[in-house]
Protein backbone atom coordinates (compact mmCIF):
# COMPACT_ATOMS: atom_id res chain seq x y z
CA UNK A 1 0.00 0.00 0.00
CA UNK A 2 1.37 3.10 -1.13
CA UNK A 3 2.21 5.59 1.63
CA UNK A 4 0.42 8.92 1.63
CA UNK A 5 2.42 11.96 2.33
CA UNK A 6 0.92 15.77 3.13
CA UNK A 7 2.43 19.03 2.76
CA UNK A 8 4.51 20.12 6.05
CA UNK A 9 3.63 24.02 7.27
CA UNK A 10 5.26 25.21 10.47
CA UNK A 11 3.69 27.70 12.62
CA UNK A 12 6.13 29.81 14.71
CA UNK A 13 3.06 31.65 16.53
CA UNK A 14 1.68 32.20 19.88
CA UNK A 15 -0.04 29.56 21.54
CA UNK A 16 -3.99 31.09 22.02
CA UNK A 17 -5.07 28.85 25.15
CA UNK A 18 -8.87 29.38 24.63
CA UNK A 19 -8.46 27.96 21.01
CA UNK A 20 -9.64 30.86 19.49
CA UNK A 21 -6.78 31.90 17.31
CA UNK A 22 -3.11 31.10 17.31
CA UNK A 23 -1.55 28.03 16.63
CA UNK A 24 -4.78 26.04 17.22
CA UNK A 25 -6.43 27.80 14.60
CA UNK A 26 -3.73 28.04 12.18
CA UNK A 27 -3.57 24.06 12.69
CA UNK A 28 -7.21 23.26 12.20
CA UNK A 29 -6.80 25.45 8.76
CA UNK A 30 -3.72 23.50 7.59
CA UNK A 31 -5.70 20.37 8.29
CA UNK A 32 -8.73 21.18 6.60
CA UNK A 33 -6.66 21.92 3.79
CA UNK A 34 -4.87 19.04 3.54
CA UNK A 35 -1.32 19.90 5.04
CA UNK A 36 0.44 18.79 8.17
CA UNK A 37 0.63 21.47 10.83
CA UNK A 38 4.12 21.50 13.22
CA UNK A 39 4.29 23.98 15.85
CA UNK A 40 6.92 26.23 17.48
CA UNK A 41 5.41 28.14 20.11
CA UNK A 42 6.90 31.79 20.58
CA UNK A 43 4.88 32.24 23.58
CA UNK A 44 1.67 30.50 25.93
CA UNK A 45 -0.74 33.27 25.99
CA UNK A 46 -3.47 33.60 28.82
CA UNK A 47 -6.33 34.56 27.09
CA UNK A 48 -10.51 34.30 26.66
CA UNK A 49 -12.87 36.12 24.34
CA UNK A 50 -13.08 38.83 26.62
CA UNK A 51 -9.42 40.03 27.35
CA UNK A 52 -5.56 38.90 27.29
CA UNK A 53 -4.63 38.17 30.75
CA UNK A 54 -0.95 37.34 29.90
CA UNK A 55 1.59 37.11 27.54
CA UNK A 56 4.43 34.67 28.11
CA UNK A 57 7.00 34.38 25.84
CA UNK A 58 9.09 31.54 24.89
CA UNK A 59 12.69 31.66 26.41
CA UNK A 60 15.67 31.47 23.59
CA UNK A 61 16.34 27.65 24.29
CA UNK A 62 12.80 26.69 24.29
CA UNK A 63 12.84 28.25 20.53
CA UNK A 64 15.93 26.55 19.65
CA UNK A 65 15.04 23.40 20.70
CA UNK A 66 11.30 23.44 19.31
CA UNK A 67 13.32 23.90 15.78
CA UNK A 68 15.59 21.62 16.79
CA UNK A 69 13.16 18.95 16.63
CA UNK A 70 11.24 19.89 13.89
CA UNK A 71 14.09 20.43 11.80
CA UNK A 72 15.40 16.60 12.81
CA UNK A 73 11.92 16.23 10.70
CA UNK A 74 13.28 17.66 7.61
CA UNK A 75 12.50 21.08 5.90
CA UNK A 76 9.10 22.94 6.03
CA UNK A 77 7.46 23.16 2.82
CA UNK A 78 6.28 26.67 4.17
CA UNK A 79 6.22 28.67 7.17
CA UNK A 80 3.62 30.77 8.95
CA UNK A 81 4.51 33.13 11.28
CA UNK A 82 2.43 34.62 13.56
CA UNK A 83 2.56 36.68 17.43
CA UNK A 84 6.36 37.56 17.71
CA UNK A 85 6.14 38.60 21.65
CA UNK A 86 10.58 39.06 22.43
CA UNK A 87 13.80 39.83 20.53
CA UNK A 88 14.26 35.95 20.83
CA UNK A 89 11.32 35.08 18.72
CA UNK A 90 12.91 37.09 16.26
CA UNK A 91 16.16 36.41 16.40
CA UNK A 92 15.95 32.69 16.79
CA UNK A 93 13.75 33.09 13.63
CA UNK A 94 16.31 34.99 11.75
CA UNK A 95 19.03 33.02 12.50
CA UNK A 96 17.41 29.61 10.91
CA UNK A 97 16.57 31.44 7.90
CA UNK A 98 19.97 33.18 7.23
CA UNK A 99 21.75 29.73 7.62
CA UNK A 100 18.86 27.68 5.88
CA UNK A 101 20.32 27.14 1.99
CA UNK A 102 16.94 26.84 0.17
CA UNK A 103 14.52 29.36 0.07
CA UNK A 104 11.65 28.64 1.87
CA UNK A 105 7.67 30.30 1.65
CA UNK A 106 6.89 32.33 4.57
CA UNK A 107 3.77 34.37 5.46
CA UNK A 108 4.02 36.41 8.55
CA UNK A 109 0.92 37.87 10.00
CA UNK A 110 1.99 40.93 11.96
CA UNK A 111 0.70 40.61 15.24
CA UNK A 112 1.13 43.82 16.86
CA UNK A 113 -2.03 44.10 19.30
CA UNK A 114 -4.70 42.41 20.16
CA UNK A 115 -8.33 43.62 19.49
CA UNK A 116 -8.65 44.65 23.01
CA UNK A 117 -6.20 47.09 22.96
CA UNK A 118 -3.04 44.61 24.21
CA UNK A 119 0.48 44.87 23.03
CA UNK A 120 1.68 41.80 21.48
CA UNK A 121 4.73 43.17 19.81
CA UNK A 122 6.72 45.35 22.22
CA UNK A 123 8.17 48.58 19.82
CA UNK A 124 11.76 47.26 19.98
CA UNK A 125 10.77 43.74 19.13
CA UNK A 126 8.76 45.95 16.30
CA UNK A 127 12.18 47.87 15.51
CA UNK A 128 13.79 44.25 14.69
CA UNK A 129 10.64 43.00 12.71
CA UNK A 130 12.05 45.13 10.00
CA UNK A 131 15.20 42.90 8.97
CA UNK A 132 12.97 39.53 8.64
CA UNK A 133 10.71 41.50 5.75
CA UNK A 134 13.55 40.47 2.56
CA UNK A 135 12.54 36.58 3.97
CA UNK A 136 8.84 37.05 3.97
CA UNK A 137 7.12 35.93 0.82
CA UNK A 138 3.93 37.16 1.89
CA UNK A 139 3.02 39.87 4.24
CA UNK A 140 -0.68 40.47 5.56
CA UNK A 141 -1.03 43.07 7.87
CA UNK A 142 -4.76 44.73 8.67
CA UNK A 143 -5.00 48.76 8.52
CA UNK A 144 -3.89 49.10 12.05
CA UNK A 145 -0.80 47.01 11.81
CA UNK A 146 0.02 48.91 8.28
CA UNK A 147 -0.36 52.29 9.64
CA UNK A 148 2.03 51.45 12.48
CA UNK A 149 4.80 49.44 9.92
CA UNK A 150 4.75 52.50 7.32
CA UNK A 151 4.39 55.20 10.41
CA UNK A 152 1.73 57.38 8.22
CA UNK A 153 -1.09 57.49 8.36
CA UNK A 154 -4.01 56.07 6.24
CA UNK A 155 -7.33 58.04 5.17
CA UNK A 156 -7.92 56.85 1.82
CA UNK A 157 -7.64 53.57 -0.69
CA UNK A 158 -4.55 55.81 -2.27
CA UNK A 159 -2.79 55.45 1.21
CA UNK A 160 -3.44 51.87 1.40
CA UNK A 161 -2.11 51.24 -2.26
CA UNK A 162 0.84 53.32 -1.61
CA UNK A 163 1.96 52.55 1.97
CA UNK A 164 1.81 48.43 0.74
CA UNK A 165 4.55 49.52 -2.07
CA UNK A 166 6.48 51.20 0.23
CA UNK A 167 6.53 47.99 2.17
CA UNK A 168 8.30 46.06 -1.40
CA UNK A 169 11.06 48.19 -1.07
CA UNK A 170 12.23 46.66 2.03
CA UNK A 171 12.59 42.94 0.33
CA UNK A 172 9.02 41.95 1.16
CA UNK A 173 8.29 39.70 -1.85
CA UNK A 174 4.31 40.70 -1.92
CA UNK A 175 2.05 42.58 0.95
CA UNK A 176 -1.56 41.43 1.21
CA UNK A 177 -3.60 44.08 3.04
CA UNK A 178 -6.39 43.27 4.71
CA UNK A 179 -9.62 45.38 4.37
CA UNK A 180 -12.11 44.15 7.15
CA UNK A 181 -11.04 47.42 8.95
CA UNK A 182 -12.16 49.59 5.95
CA UNK A 183 -15.61 51.38 5.91
CA UNK A 184 -16.70 49.82 2.74
CA UNK A 185 -19.74 47.52 1.29
CA UNK A 186 -17.55 44.85 0.64
CA UNK A 187 -14.37 43.26 2.53
CA UNK A 188 -11.99 44.59 0.14
CA UNK A 189 -8.01 43.52 0.04
CA UNK A 190 -5.29 44.50 -1.62
CA UNK A 191 -2.13 42.94 -2.75
CA UNK A 192 0.80 44.58 -4.38
CA UNK A 193 4.17 42.39 -5.79
CA UNK A 194 6.78 43.48 -8.05
CA UNK A 195 4.58 41.41 -11.00
CA UNK A 196 0.99 42.02 -9.90
CA UNK A 197 -1.62 44.64 -8.36
CA UNK A 198 -4.80 43.87 -7.37
CA UNK A 199 -7.77 44.36 -5.04
CA UNK A 200 -9.92 41.12 -4.18
CA UNK A 201 -13.48 42.21 -2.99
CA UNK A 202 -16.00 39.67 -0.75
CA UNK A 203 -19.73 40.25 0.42
CA UNK A 204 -19.49 41.21 3.52
CA UNK A 205 -20.73 37.97 6.09
CA UNK A 206 -23.02 38.91 8.84
CA UNK A 207 -21.37 37.36 12.11
CA UNK A 208 -20.34 37.76 15.37
CA UNK A 209 -17.74 34.84 15.71
CA UNK A 210 -14.71 36.15 13.94
CA UNK A 211 -11.63 35.33 16.11
CA UNK A 212 -8.76 34.27 14.62
CA UNK A 213 -9.50 35.68 11.12
CA UNK A 214 -5.68 36.95 10.40
CA UNK A 215 -4.57 33.27 12.01
CA UNK A 216 -6.83 31.39 9.35
CA UNK A 217 -5.95 33.80 6.11
CA UNK A 218 -2.17 33.71 6.79
CA UNK A 219 -1.88 29.91 7.59
CA UNK A 220 -4.54 29.27 4.33
CA UNK A 221 -2.15 31.14 2.02
CA UNK A 222 1.22 29.53 3.91
CA UNK A 223 -0.69 26.05 3.41
CA UNK A 224 -1.26 26.91 -0.64
CA UNK A 225 2.28 28.14 -1.21
CA UNK A 226 3.13 24.64 0.28
CA UNK A 227 1.17 22.81 -2.18
CA UNK A 228 2.91 24.48 -4.77
CA UNK A 229 0.65 27.09 -5.73
CA UNK A 230 1.30 30.59 -7.17
CA UNK A 231 1.22 33.33 -4.71
CA UNK A 232 -1.35 35.01 -6.51
CA UNK A 233 -3.22 31.62 -6.65
CA UNK A 234 -2.22 31.29 -2.84
CA UNK A 235 -3.77 34.38 -2.14
CA UNK A 236 -7.41 33.95 -3.75
CA UNK A 237 -7.18 30.32 -2.22
CA UNK A 238 -6.75 32.22 1.31
CA UNK A 239 -9.29 34.53 1.50
CA UNK A 240 -11.78 31.80 0.20
CA UNK A 241 -10.66 29.92 2.80
CA UNK A 242 -11.48 33.01 5.39
CA UNK A 243 -14.90 33.55 3.69
CA UNK A 244 -15.85 29.51 4.34
CA UNK A 245 -14.62 30.09 7.94
CA UNK A 246 -16.51 33.35 8.70
CA UNK A 247 -19.78 30.71 7.14
CA UNK A 248 -18.81 28.02 9.11
CA UNK A 249 -17.86 30.26 12.50
CA UNK A 250 -19.29 30.03 15.88
CA UNK A 251 -19.27 30.85 19.69
CA UNK A 252 -18.06 29.58 22.65
CA UNK A 253 -20.28 29.46 25.75
CA UNK A 254 -22.05 32.01 24.25
CA UNK A 255 -19.13 34.37 23.99
CA UNK A 256 -17.61 35.56 20.49
CA UNK A 257 -16.13 32.44 18.97
CA UNK A 258 -13.42 31.28 16.04
CA UNK A 259 -13.78 30.91 12.33
CA UNK A 260 -14.00 27.15 11.17
CA UNK A 261 -12.41 25.90 8.05
CA UNK A 262 -13.70 22.93 7.68
CA UNK A 263 -12.56 21.37 3.81
CA UNK A 264 -10.42 22.88 0.63
CA UNK A 265 -12.62 25.50 -0.82
CA UNK A 266 -15.77 24.13 -2.90
CA UNK A 267 -18.42 26.92 -2.73
CA UNK A 268 -18.73 29.64 -4.86
CA UNK A 269 -19.46 31.95 -2.45
CA UNK A 270 -16.54 31.85 -0.91
CA UNK A 271 -14.66 33.06 -4.55
CA UNK A 272 -13.67 36.77 -4.32
CA UNK A 273 -13.85 39.27 -7.16
CA UNK A 274 -10.73 40.64 -8.58
CA UNK A 275 -10.35 43.79 -10.24
CA UNK A 276 -6.85 45.46 -10.95
CA UNK A 277 -8.44 48.73 -9.42
CA UNK A 278 -10.28 49.60 -6.22
CA UNK A 279 -13.45 50.85 -8.31
CA UNK A 280 -15.48 47.67 -9.63
CA UNK A 281 -16.99 47.79 -12.95
CA UNK A 282 -20.67 46.89 -13.32
CA UNK A 283 -20.66 44.47 -16.58
CA UNK A 284 -23.87 43.12 -17.69
CA UNK A 285 -22.77 40.21 -20.22
CA UNK A 286 -25.98 37.53 -21.52
CA UNK A 287 -26.28 34.77 -19.51
CA UNK A 288 -25.77 31.27 -20.75
CA UNK A 289 -26.44 29.66 -17.47
CA UNK A 290 -28.35 26.39 -18.19
CA UNK A 291 -27.77 26.02 -21.85
CA UNK A 292 -25.48 22.85 -23.23
CA UNK A 293 -22.69 24.88 -25.89
CA UNK A 294 -21.51 21.34 -27.02
CA UNK A 295 -19.14 20.64 -29.21
CA UNK A 296 -17.47 23.90 -29.84
CA UNK A 297 -14.64 23.74 -32.73
CA UNK A 298 -12.46 26.56 -32.49
CA UNK A 299 -11.45 27.23 -36.48
CA UNK A 300 -9.60 29.94 -38.38
CA UNK A 301 -11.31 30.28 -41.53
CA UNK A 302 -14.83 31.01 -42.32
CA UNK A 303 -15.05 28.39 -45.00
CA UNK A 304 -15.11 25.78 -41.63
CA UNK A 305 -18.28 27.29 -40.76
CA UNK A 306 -19.86 26.31 -44.27
CA UNK A 307 -18.85 22.57 -43.20
CA UNK A 308 -19.12 22.48 -39.68
CA UNK A 309 -22.54 24.12 -39.08
CA UNK A 310 -24.47 22.22 -41.48
CA UNK A 311 -24.26 18.67 -39.17
CA UNK A 312 -25.47 20.58 -35.91
CA UNK A 313 -22.77 21.98 -34.12
CA UNK A 314 -24.61 25.33 -32.43
CA UNK A 315 -21.44 27.24 -31.01
CA UNK A 316 -17.90 27.98 -33.02
CA UNK A 317 -15.39 30.18 -32.15
CA UNK A 318 -13.25 32.04 -34.98
CA UNK A 319 -9.68 32.70 -34.03
CA UNK A 320 -7.70 34.29 -36.76
CA UNK A 321 -4.06 35.07 -36.42
CA UNK A 322 -3.23 35.57 -39.90
CA UNK A 323 -5.09 37.95 -41.46
CA UNK A 324 -4.90 41.56 -40.87
CA UNK A 325 -7.06 44.88 -41.74
CA UNK A 326 -9.68 44.58 -45.17
CA UNK A 327 -8.57 40.67 -44.96
CA UNK A 328 -9.21 40.30 -41.60
CA UNK A 329 -12.85 41.73 -41.62
CA UNK A 330 -13.78 40.13 -44.67
CA UNK A 331 -13.22 36.94 -43.07
CA UNK A 332 -15.16 38.05 -39.94
CA UNK A 333 -18.19 39.61 -41.99
CA UNK A 334 -18.31 36.51 -44.06
CA UNK A 335 -18.25 33.96 -40.59
CA UNK A 336 -21.19 36.70 -38.87
CA UNK A 337 -22.82 35.99 -41.67
CA UNK A 338 -23.25 31.87 -42.11
CA UNK A 339 -23.51 32.38 -38.38
CA UNK A 340 -26.38 33.73 -39.07
CA UNK A 341 -27.62 31.80 -41.59
CA UNK A 342 -27.32 28.93 -39.16
CA UNK A 343 -29.20 30.32 -35.86
CA UNK A 344 -25.55 29.66 -34.63
CA UNK A 345 -23.55 31.32 -31.65
CA UNK A 346 -20.21 32.39 -33.01
CA UNK A 347 -17.77 33.95 -30.42
CA UNK A 348 -14.52 35.92 -32.34
CA UNK A 349 -11.45 35.39 -30.59
CA UNK A 350 -9.66 38.65 -29.56
CA UNK A 351 -11.10 41.09 -32.12
CA UNK A 352 -13.85 42.90 -30.37
CA UNK A 353 -13.90 45.77 -32.53
CA UNK A 354 -14.91 43.74 -35.10
CA UNK A 355 -16.83 41.64 -33.70
CA UNK A 356 -19.41 44.72 -32.43
CA UNK A 357 -18.86 46.57 -35.45
CA UNK A 358 -20.48 43.33 -37.59
CA UNK A 359 -23.09 42.28 -34.64
CA UNK A 360 -21.22 38.62 -33.85
CA UNK A 361 -22.89 36.67 -31.20
CA UNK A 362 -20.02 36.71 -28.64
CA UNK A 363 -16.55 37.68 -28.60
CA UNK A 364 -14.07 35.12 -26.43
CA UNK A 365 -10.85 36.94 -24.71
CA UNK A 366 -7.64 35.53 -23.02
CA UNK A 367 -6.59 36.84 -19.96
CA UNK A 368 -4.20 38.98 -21.70
CA UNK A 369 -7.10 40.62 -23.61
CA UNK A 370 -8.50 42.02 -20.23
CA UNK A 371 -6.06 44.29 -19.72
CA UNK A 372 -6.87 46.10 -23.49
CA UNK A 373 -10.61 44.96 -24.57
CA UNK A 374 -13.28 47.57 -23.75
CA UNK A 375 -15.19 45.44 -21.79
CA UNK A 376 -18.08 48.24 -21.46
CA UNK A 377 -18.50 48.50 -24.61
CA UNK A 378 -18.80 44.76 -25.49
CA UNK A 379 -21.48 44.56 -22.66
CA UNK A 380 -22.97 48.09 -24.20
CA UNK A 381 -23.66 46.08 -27.29
CA UNK A 382 -25.02 42.95 -25.68
CA UNK A 383 -22.78 40.38 -27.14
CA UNK A 384 -21.95 37.04 -25.37
CA UNK A 385 -18.47 36.86 -23.68
CA UNK A 386 -16.25 33.73 -22.68
CA UNK A 387 -12.81 34.36 -20.98
CA UNK A 388 -9.96 31.78 -20.75
CA UNK A 389 -9.18 30.37 -17.18
CA UNK A 390 -6.79 28.57 -16.44
CA UNK A 391 -5.84 29.06 -12.09
CA UNK A 392 -7.48 30.04 -9.15
CA UNK A 393 -6.28 33.67 -9.73
CA UNK A 394 -7.87 34.29 -13.17
CA UNK A 395 -11.17 32.54 -11.79
CA UNK A 396 -11.80 35.17 -9.52
CA UNK A 397 -10.78 37.92 -12.07
CA UNK A 398 -13.25 36.69 -14.51
CA UNK A 399 -15.52 36.51 -11.36
CA UNK A 400 -15.48 39.82 -11.14
CA UNK A 401 -16.77 40.33 -14.52
CA UNK A 402 -19.42 37.72 -15.20
CA UNK A 403 -19.08 36.97 -18.34
CA UNK A 404 -21.38 34.41 -20.64
CA UNK A 405 -19.24 31.37 -20.25
CA UNK A 406 -15.82 30.36 -18.86
CA UNK A 407 -13.19 28.36 -20.15
CA UNK A 408 -10.50 25.72 -18.26
CA UNK A 409 -7.86 24.59 -19.86
CA UNK A 410 -5.37 22.79 -20.91
CA UNK A 411 -7.46 19.70 -20.05
CA UNK A 412 -4.15 17.69 -21.19
CA UNK A 413 -1.31 18.82 -23.01
CA UNK A 414 -1.71 20.66 -26.45
CA UNK A 415 0.71 21.76 -28.93
CA UNK A 416 -1.59 24.29 -30.20
CA UNK A 417 -0.56 26.36 -28.42
CA UNK A 418 2.51 27.43 -25.83
CA UNK A 419 1.52 28.26 -22.77
CA UNK A 420 3.00 27.70 -18.79
CA UNK A 421 0.31 26.08 -17.30
CA UNK A 422 0.39 22.44 -16.04
CA UNK A 423 -2.77 20.24 -17.45
CA UNK A 424 -6.02 20.40 -14.99
CA UNK A 425 -7.12 16.75 -15.95
CA UNK A 426 -10.16 15.83 -15.71
CA UNK A 427 -10.40 16.35 -11.66
CA UNK A 428 -9.68 19.35 -11.90
CA UNK A 429 -11.87 20.18 -14.64
CA UNK A 430 -14.50 18.84 -12.89
CA UNK A 431 -13.77 20.90 -9.55
CA UNK A 432 -14.29 24.29 -11.36
CA UNK A 433 -17.65 22.91 -13.07
CA UNK A 434 -18.88 21.97 -9.47
CA UNK A 435 -17.30 24.76 -7.95
CA UNK A 436 -18.67 27.94 -10.59
CA UNK A 437 -21.85 26.95 -11.14
CA UNK A 438 -23.34 30.26 -11.91
CA UNK A 439 -20.96 29.55 -15.22
CA UNK A 440 -21.26 27.65 -18.31
CA UNK A 441 -17.89 25.97 -18.27
CA UNK A 442 -15.95 24.58 -21.72
CA UNK A 443 -13.02 22.68 -21.52
CA UNK A 444 -10.22 22.78 -23.97
CA UNK A 445 -6.96 21.43 -24.52
CA UNK A 446 -5.80 18.40 -25.70
CA UNK A 447 -8.96 17.58 -26.54
CA UNK A 448 -9.28 13.86 -28.51
CA UNK A 449 -11.91 11.33 -29.78
CA UNK A 450 -9.62 9.21 -26.92
CA UNK A 451 -10.70 11.42 -24.05
CA UNK A 452 -13.82 13.11 -25.15
CA UNK A 453 -15.93 10.77 -23.45
CA UNK A 454 -14.29 11.47 -19.75
CA UNK A 455 -14.81 15.30 -20.28
CA UNK A 456 -18.28 14.50 -21.40
CA UNK A 457 -18.76 12.87 -17.71
CA UNK A 458 -17.72 15.92 -16.02
CA UNK A 459 -21.19 18.00 -17.22
CA UNK A 460 -19.31 20.74 -18.90
CA UNK A 461 -21.32 22.89 -21.33
CA UNK A 462 -19.26 22.26 -24.10
CA UNK A 463 -15.80 20.73 -25.14
CA UNK A 464 -13.88 22.81 -27.37
CA UNK A 465 -11.48 21.75 -30.04
CA UNK A 466 -8.68 22.95 -32.44
CA UNK A 467 -6.73 20.30 -34.29
CA UNK A 468 -8.60 17.17 -33.43
CA UNK A 469 -11.20 18.61 -35.75
CA UNK A 470 -9.28 20.82 -38.73
CA UNK A 471 -6.43 18.38 -38.43
CA UNK A 472 -8.68 15.73 -38.89
CA UNK A 473 -8.61 13.88 -42.52
CA UNK A 474 -12.39 13.73 -42.45
CA UNK A 475 -13.35 16.72 -40.22
CA UNK A 476 -17.17 16.57 -40.74
CA UNK A 477 -17.28 12.17 -39.70
CA UNK A 478 -15.03 13.11 -37.00
CA UNK A 479 -16.74 16.45 -35.57
CA UNK A 480 -19.79 14.15 -36.00
CA UNK A 481 -18.54 11.44 -34.15
CA UNK A 482 -17.46 13.92 -31.68
CA UNK A 483 -21.26 15.12 -31.05
CA UNK A 484 -22.35 11.44 -30.73
CA UNK A 485 -19.98 10.93 -28.21
CA UNK A 486 -20.48 13.79 -25.99
CA UNK A 487 -24.17 12.92 -26.30
CA UNK A 488 -23.66 9.50 -24.88
CA UNK A 489 -21.75 10.53 -21.83
CA UNK A 490 -23.42 13.75 -20.90
CA UNK A 491 -24.49 12.50 -17.29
Amino acid sequence: MKKKTKAVIWTYAGLDNSGLAGQLADVRTIEALGGHGCCISTAHTAQNSQRVIAVNPAAKQQLQTQLMALCEMGQPDAIKVGLLPSMDAVTVLKDFLVKNKKPIPLVLDPVITSSSGTEFMPKEVLARLKTLLPYITVLTPNIDELKILSGEPIESIDDVERQAKQLLVSGVGAVLVKGGHLHTEKAADFFVSYNHQFWLHSDRKNCEDTRGTGCVLSSAIATALALEYSIEDAVVIGKMALNQGLRNSYSVKNDKGPLCVQSWPADEEDMPYLSKSYAMNDYQFPSLKGQVLGLYPVVDRADWLKRLLPLGISTIQLRVKNLKDEELENEIVEAVKIAQQYDAKLFINDYWQLAIKHNAYGVHLGQEDLDTADLAAISKAGLHLGVSTHCFYEVARAHAIAPSYLACGPVYHTDSKQMPWIPHGVDNLNYWNELMQSYPWVAIGGINADRIAEVAQTGVSGIAMISAITGALEPEQTATSMMQLIEQHRP
